[in-house]
């Protein structure tokens, strides 16, 4: 499907503001919404809306549409479907891992963050010192090129290691981590290891079985769905966690780590975006239709995000952070304007129909270590509907200002 395609699939790109058609690049704090998929919430809340596991049409249908979306979820994270746990957003699934896994530590274990990461992958681990008295280290990044150091990393590995709980990629910087080399450092010391896939989900095609990661947590809201978390975890853990739980609900994965009545329109609209972005490309299973829409996302962000950095690095008073075009990154850029703070840049491109985010995204850490607190940056993320045409806008708004 062609980008002009595609984008009228998306109701929202059809806004205007002060008279210019609004360019969406807040895409990192979440994307627009397809039609398929409010069509398939709409369909939910008007014909199928009902609790779980009782003997009428409308619940069997709910089960029916919960475990369609569990396979769907399962083909995106090429996981099996008892491996999909739903829940309100990626931090409130971490703090209720995070309280699981607590149980079986203690005051000599420690886990292991990084430097990299948005808060809600930081903060559930901080709050376990205080429940169990371990030690929670930070392995730091190179500001000048906004990667993990790696060197670092390996000093904070030791045998007390339990856990780390790295992000997949930055939702400030567009900086990929290699998952899988931190999966085989972390498993080579007996340790887990936790995957925070938030930013990286709508730019790269996930695979828990190549990274082999214990847990791994993404937001549906960040890849054209709506407002829903989705958890994996392996199937062996999952049984077993000590999972905070009522007494009558169901004790077998993956419903066990599933508190109270779920968004069950949400979780029929995460499904929807999934199947959405696999009729984006052709291929004999969703799996492969999947693959071949990423390799599209790839190139073209790839495209997108050489064209934004090196038309922002020609401005005289811009300066850009993270890793360059070429490098393995998302095609999400965070930058400052000399003198101009984040939320007068952000406002006075609104004023354009161009749509900025600005601040810490809560990557506070990323910003503290940038010297950029409390002030932030500008965020420019580029989606599947991102055209040419529109950076050329976001550029000269920056050139303006």
């Amino acid at each position: 499907m062609s980008v002009d395609e595609m984008r009228h699939c998306f109701p929202a790109l059809a806004r205007t503001h002060s008279g210019y058609p609004v360019a969406y690049f807040d895409g990192p704090g979440g994307t627009q919404v397809p039609r398929m998929v409010v069509e398939a919430m709409n369909d939910y809340l008007y014909h199928h809306n009902a609790n779980t596991h009782w003997a009428y049409p409308s619940s069997e249908e709910t089960d029916a549409i919960i475990d369609s979306a569990r396979n769907v979820l399962a083909d995106f994270l090429s996981a099996s479907p008892t491996e999909i746990v739903f829940g309100t957003n990626m931090t409130t699934l971490t703090f209720h891992l995070a309280r699981a896994l607590s149980h079986s530590y203690g005051p000599d274990d420690e886990i292991v963050v990084t430097e990299l990461d948005h808060h809600a992958n930081i903060a559930p681990w901080r709050t376990l010192e205080k429940e169990c008295g371990l030690k929670v280290r930070m392995a730091k990044m190179i500001p000048q090129t906004g990667e993990l150091d790696w060197d670092d990393l390996s000093r904070q590995l030791t045998r007390h290691t339990k856990l780390v709980a790295i992000g997949a990629a930055s939702n400030a910087l567009g900086t990929i981590n290699d998952v899988k080399r931190v999966g085989e450092m972390a498993h080579s010391l007996g340790a887990k290891i936790f995957v925070d896939a938030v930013h990286y989900a709508p730019h790269g095609l996930i695979d828990v079985r190549d990274w082999n990661c214990d847990f791994l947590a993404c937001s549906a809201y960040k890849f054209y769905g709506p407002h829903i978390g989705i958890l994996y975890g392996q199937r062996d853990l999952l049984d077993s966690l000590d999972f905070p739980k009522l007494i009558p609900a169901p004790d077998s994965a993956p419903e066990r780590a599933e508190t109270g009545t779920q968004n069950h329109e949400g979780i029929a609209g995460a499904a929807a975006a999934v199947d959405f972005l696999a009729s984006l490309a052709s291929g004999a299973t969703r799996r492969g239709r999947l693959h071949a829409a990423f390799r599209q996302f790839h190139e073209r962000g790839d495209a997108l995000i050489t064209q934004l950095w090196n038309g922002l690095r020609e401005i005289r008073r811009v300066r850009l952070y993270g890793p360059p075009p070429g490098a393995a990154r998302t095609p999400t850029i965070g930058f400052t304007l000399n003198d101009v703070p984040s939320i007068e840049v952000a406002k006075k491109s609104a004023e354009h129909g161009v749509f900025l985010s600005h601040g810490d995204f809560y990557a506070m850490t990323v910003v503290e270590r940038l010297g950029l607190a409390p002030d932030g940056l500008v965020r420019a993320g580029c989606a599947c509907y991102t055209t040419a045409e529109e950076v050329d806008r976001l550029l000269d708004g920056i050139r303006r200002l």
